[in-house]
């Protein structure tokens, strides 16, 4: 006959292999994910054993992850020329990362925030005002970090004209542009192509299709929306774009430089492991 301790041992030892093959393998009824309380009651124990063994393992059933998988046939092709710019950039040339954030709302809160204080948080009403929208081209030196922006009021390729003309002007016009873009059809425009074609400067790289992480102007987006737009109050269009400026201007006087890290091999290495498990799953 077995100590009580080490029965007592065996019994916990099971109940934690239950919690781990359930949270892994099985999905609660009526419930898209395990909360602990859900999880306590179908096991018979307690929520602090459920975080206790959820925490040993790594397992965070209430957050999820999002991602896709590029299906472009030319996935590999485009990456390698793309992070061949990042990691190897040519000489007496620019790399651009560029991209358009559109429908940025100039939103007004309906009634005045109060500060933070001590013991309290900064607060904001939680329904506002639409004033209109803009958006924001921006093209991103990956040699120094400045960036290059503009607010237009529709994102066409009329505008993807304009602001590819504004490019040409703020940069050296002796050495080459290399754009990184995403295949947007505005990019691809025949009057778009036109244009390049009377500016041969300018060389334009498409990152593969559903593959935006790829596009380093996309972390600089993240940077402004979080700093400046997302808790930021305008009562017009005209305001939300001067205070874009303004952020623009002060982030160019001490800006960021980005740096890539993963070569195109280690990238294909993952998406060719992600594109297994996808298989895989498929599959059972």
């Amino acid at each position: 006959m077995l100590p009580v301790r080490d029965v007592n041992h065996r019994f916990v030892r099971k109940k934690e292999a239950a919690i781990i093959r359930k949270t892994t393998q099985e999905k609660p009824p009526a419930e898209t994910h395990w909360s602990t309380r859900s999880m306590a009651k179908a096991v018979g124990v307690s929520r602090s054993t459920v975080q206790r063994v959820w925490r040993d393992n790594g397992l965070k059933p209430h957050r999820i992850k999002t991602f896709k998988v590029s299906n472009d046939p030319l996935f590999a092709e485009k990456l390698v020329d793309v992070v061949g710019l990042y990691l190897n950039p040519p000489e007496h040339a620019l790399v651009l990362s560029c991209d358009e954030k559109t429908q940025i709302q100039a939103l007004d809160r309906t009634q005045k925030s109060l500060p933070i204080f001590p013991g309290r948080l900064e607060t904001m009403a939680h329904d506002y005002k639409r004033n209109g929208t803009t958006t924001l081209f921006a093209a991103l030196n990956l040699t120094d970090g400045t960036i290059v922006t503009q607010c237009q009021q529709k994102h066409r390729h009329q505008e993807w004209i304009k602001f590819l003309k504004t490019i040409d002007r703020q940069t050296p016009p002796e050495l080459t542009l290399h754009l990184i873009v995403d295949n947007y059809a505005t990019h691809n425009h025949a009057k778009v192509k036109a244009w390049l074609k009377r500016h041969p400067r300018f060389q334009i790289h498409f990152v593969p299709t559903s593959c935006s992480w790829l596009n380093m102007i996309e972390r600089w987006f993240a940077e402004i929306t979080t700093k400046r737009i997302r808790r930021g109050v305008f009562r017009s269009v005209k305001e939300l774009v001067q205070e874009i400026e303004k952020y623009v201007e002060h982030y160019n006087r001490d800006p960021t430089k980005y740096q890539w890290t993963k070569s195109a091999n280690e990238i294909l290495e993952k998406v060719t492991r992600a594109k297994a498990a996808l298989d895989k799953c498929l599959s059972e």
